[in-house]
């Protein structure tokens, strides 16, 4: 028979039938299974503990190069506010996050919105109530500063995603997302998608309307949990974005929840064995490459701005924009 260690427990309609502490065992069919020996199905989960599984500051090098200071920061920021998109006819990016109910899509634009505006910010609505907060296509320009100029790139919010059929953001909604055609404000009805009148379908939509780079937004605690249907939905929309030739990557939120080290100390999140592993997790899960994976912490429960969060938060945004600016200089050509 099976070995299953010190000690095996058999439940029948939520009632112990059988209990041995010996590592091999024998029993009575009748008494455990009702005298119905046919074996449909068998589920063994091993429990590690916590200190042992967690035991993951590498002593080595970071595996990222990227310096957490104040100075970092302030570079980021010049480099950010000066930057130009690569085409003169577009004025601003746009950035379409996509991802699960409660990953952290519209954390993400608050907590942006909170470095450049000086202090944390909750524009957009956030949260987590089951199903998607947001209901509504939203496009957010970005000032610097409260009556600071435009930020060179909007960032598009959306429904989350949900696993079943009929709930959560439909996948041709994101079709019509990323070719301009679903304006600001659009209120999403998952058992419909949405239908451009015909006068917007007969003008294909100016290179300024569309979508230049797709990040997804998955919550690092719930890599392993996401559901094979929820992976297949992704695969589905990833094969859409790249029949249109637009780049992704993956922001990887909530780095604090999945790591006690980091939580502890978010400047141990380069150091952190078990961080990078989540981000390889997500590469091969989503088809994305390691280098496009980055993990980030959105402000939620902080009152004040912190150098390491908006180094990481920044970081990501740059990364962004330079994966738009490819898709604009492959659009520039053709």
């Amino acid at each position: 028979m099976p070995n299953f260690g010190q000690q095996l427990y058999f439940c029948r309609y939520n009632e112990v039938v059988y209990n041995e502490g010996s590592k091999s065992y024998s029993f009575n069919a009748k008494r455990l299974l009702g005298d119905d020996t046919e074996l449909t199905e068998c589920e063994v989960y091993k429990v590690r503990e916590m200190p042992d599984y967690f035991k993951c500051l590498t002593k080595e090098k970071p595996w990222r190069n990227i310096r957490l200071t104040s100075i970092q920061r302030d570079e980021l920021l010049e480099m950010i506010r000066s930057y130009k998109p690569l085409v003169t006819s577009v004025s601003r990016v746009r950035i379409l996050m996509i991802g699960p109910v409660g990953a952290g899509k519209s954390s993400f634009f608050n907590s942006i919105n909170s470095i450049f505006t000086g202090h944390v910010t909750n524009k957009a609505i956030s949260g987590f109530a089951g199903t998607s907060v947001t209901t509504q296509f939203r496009t957010y320009p970005l000032k610097d500063g409260r009556k600071g100029r435009l930020l060179p790139f909007v960032l598009c919010d959306t429904m989350g995603l949900e696993e079943q059929s009929g709930a959560g953001l439909d996948i041709e909604d994101i079709s019509s997302i990323l070719q301009g055609h679903v304006p600001d404000r659009y209120k999403f009805d998952p058992s419909a998608p949405f239908q451009p009148d015909e006068q917007k379908m007969s003008r294909p939509a100016s290179l300024q309307e569309k979508i230049h780079c797709v990040v997804y937004v998955i919550d690092a605690s719930k890599i392993s949990l996401m559901s094979d249907k929820l992976e297949e939905k992704l695969a589905v929309i990833r094969r859409e974005i790249n029949s249109l030739g637009i780049p992704q990557m993956v922001l990887m939120t909530k780095v604090d929840e999945a790591c006690p080290h980091v939580e502890k100390d978010l400047y141990q999140i380069y150091l952190s064995s078990y961080i990078k592993s989540k981000v390889q997790e997500v590469s091969s899960r989503l088809g994305v490459p390691v280098s496009c994976v980055l993990p980030v912490k959105n402000y939620s429960q902080e009152l004040e701005l912190e150098a390491n969060c908006d180094v990481l938060l920044l970081s990501a945004l740059q990364q962004i924009l330079r994966l738009a600016d490819d898709y604009l200089d492959d659009i520039d050509v053709i």
